[in-house]
């Protein structure tokens, strides 16, 4: 197993290394790291690892910041003295969240972990980490605020804060508004996805992006999943799967 080490302490360093070499003699490091700045160079120009160990805290910023930057498609195990950063870890690759001082016992519960992720399991983390890399991204982007609508013979620009949801049927897309119109729009759902605000949109399904303020209901449904009615409402089940309903259950309590 090639494991990264990402730790800005040395001491700390050197005792991660040792506990990892304790619980897991094959394992080859193969660098320690201690910054944003040299994780990202890094992971640019040498091939990824099997798992990284990372801690929170670097010398310049979170380490967040790395994997909204560099395309990292491993597994996570973060390490931190500070418990208030567990959710936010969870919705990235991770596979299990190590308070200091690591213990050799926990490490190696956490490896085991690693050890048995199929290749679901792996998927849904990426997935989760592709959300999470888009979340990081809305503090400096700009999203669209208004959409551009053909309606007959006229054109009609719908702002941002009238549009309830967004859903597509039959190959075409439309905008649902706050009065309940339903307008076409030239974009896919695809698109859409990119263009709003994710601390406002949420994608639920493959037919649905919906605004905070279109839900009036949340029922959980079968096998983890969960049922949505609207407002202004609609003859669709709008229903979240088991592996989209936590990442939705943080973004309703962000």
């Amino acid at each position: 197993m090639r494991v990264l080490l990402i730790e800005d302490e040395v001491l700390a360093a050197e005792k991660l290394s040792a506990t990892l070499k304790e619980v897991s003699p094959k394992s080859e490091i193969l660098a320690i790291l201690n910054s944003v700045d040299s994780c990202i160079d890094w992971l640019s120009k040498n091939e990824h690892p099997d798992l990284i160990l990372s801690d929170i805290h670097l010398a310049d910023g979170l380490c967040f910041n790395i994997f909204s930057k560099a395309e990292v498609d491993c597994p996570i195990i973060f390490t931190t003295a500070y418990e208030k950063y567990a959710i936010q870890a969870f919705e990235v690759n991770s596979i299990d969240y190590l308070l200091k001082p690591v213990e050799s016992e926990r490490l190696k519960l956490a490896l085991e972990k690693y050890d048995s992720l199929n290749d679901s399991q792996l998927n849904q983390r990426k997935q989760l980490f592709e959300e999470f890399k888009k979340m990081l991204s809305s503090e400096t982007k700009e999203y669209k605020s208004r959409f551009l609508c053909k309606i007959g013979n006229k054109i009609k620009s719908i702002p941002i804060n009238k549009i309830r949801y967004f859903y597509s049927k039959d190959k075409m897309s439309f905008i649902i508004d706050d009065a309940g119109n339903r307008l076409p729009i030239n974009n896919t759902l695809d698109e859409i996805d990119q263009l709003v605000d994710p601390n406002s949109f949420f994608r639920v399904n493959r037919q649905f992006v919906i605004h905070f303020d279109a839900i009036s209901e949340i029922h959980p449904y079968f096998k983890g999943r969960l049922k949505l009615n609207l407002e202004p409402a609609t003859d669709d089940d709008i229903v979240i799967s088991a592996e989209r309903s936590p990442l939705f259950k943080s973004w309703l309590d962000r």
